[in-house]
């Protein structure tokens, strides 16, 4: 059986031979039955005439032979290192007016986030979408407020038309309530909804800025039209469904006392997302979700989270009105 070998090394029987090679000066083609590998290697060659014998390639010829092929493909690897390091070089480089900048930027620390949103809201001139989901706008600063009243302000001055959806609980905020009482000339148009998807911003539909990462520490900035197509379709089919600011929001309670919200957290709940999920998708805090499924369960008559899900299931609670 023959002794299984890799493709580019020389096995121990191989070594052994090629040392004995050397020493005799030759050696038989039927001893390197164990070793094809000096044969694969050019190590060893046919003697000249018509013999059963082969001889050793001098040492130094054929270990030129073996390293010249690994530094052909070496250069070739250093070659395409360059290359690669070259482009990462442009594209870190290009300045932001330059045609050539690239479609994705990551921009990492909420500094940089806001000095490269900042940048493109000052370039804005026609439209700015946003969706801005429930966590953020309830923990304002006095200083944030005006910095975005400030911008809404400049981007109406301009005449941009300017869109924002938020969750249904942003109307129950009075921080939200007195902001949007200052901008009330300004022709923002809001509309809300149970619940959003992630932060989207959207300028010009020409660049898109979304968060990168949970922790919404990490974000990017999209130049390429095909996904701001993409992420202006999602922008327009949300907007579509979301109930205006000035309309009160339509009255879902169940005949057992359950109000929509905790509808849709039994919704949630069945599909299996935990409570932070689900409180960060309908836009409250973890406390304000767990009292309501605390009244869920009291609803139900539920002892346990698993006897709440079954309950759920049961009750016809989700069914299609």
């Amino acid at each position: 059986m023959a002794h299984p070998h890799h493709s580019t090394g020389l096995c121990a029987p191989g070594r052994k031979l090629y040392a004995s090679a050397l020493r005799s000066g030759r050696i038989s083609q039927e001893a390197t039955a164990t070793a094809p590998c000096l044969l694969d290697l050019n190590l060893l060659r046919p003697e000249p005439g018509d013999t059963p014998w082969l001889v050793p390639a001098p040492p130094t010829q054929a270990l030129a032979e073996l390293v010249e092929p690994l530094e052909r493909e070496l250069g070739e690897y250093r070659l395409f290192a360059a290359t690669i390091a070259d482009t990462v070089e442009q594209l870190t480089t290009v300045g932001p007016d330059d045609p050539t900048a690239t479609a994705f930027t990551v921009w990492q620390g909420k500094d940089r986030i806001d000095a490269a949103l900042a940048r493109a809201v000052e370039d804005c001139a026609q439209e700015f979408l946003a969706i801005q989901p429930a966590g953020g706008r309830t923990n304002w600063t006095p200083a944030m407020m005006r910095t975005s009243t400030r911008r809404v302000r400049q981007m109406s001055e301009r005449g941009v038309l300017q869109r924002t959806l938020y969750n249904h609980t942003y109307r129950h905020h009075p921080a939200m309530l007195a902001y949007l009482d200052e901008l009330s000339g300004t022709g923002l148009e809001v509309r809300t909804l149970e619940e959003t998807s992630e932060r989207l911003l959207i300028i010009d539909r020409q660049v898109a800025f979304i968060p990168a990462q949970p922790d919404r520490e990490t974000a990017m900035e999209i130049r390429h039209p095909g996904l701001v197509w993409f992420l202006l379709a999602v922008f327009e089919r949300f907007w579509e469904l979301g109930v205006p600011w000035e309309h009160r929001l339509p009255d879902h309670d169940a005949p057992e006392g359950i109000t929509s919200v905790q509808r849709s957290i039994a919704r949630l709940l069945v599909e299996g997302h935990l409570d932070e999920a689900i409180a960060r998708r309908l836009g409250m805090n973890v406390r304000t979700c767990r009292a309501h499924i605390a009244k869920l369960s009291t609803a139900l008559g539920s002892d346990s989270r698993t006897q709440l899900g079954y309950l759920i299931s049961r009750s016809g609670l989700l069914d299609e009105s």
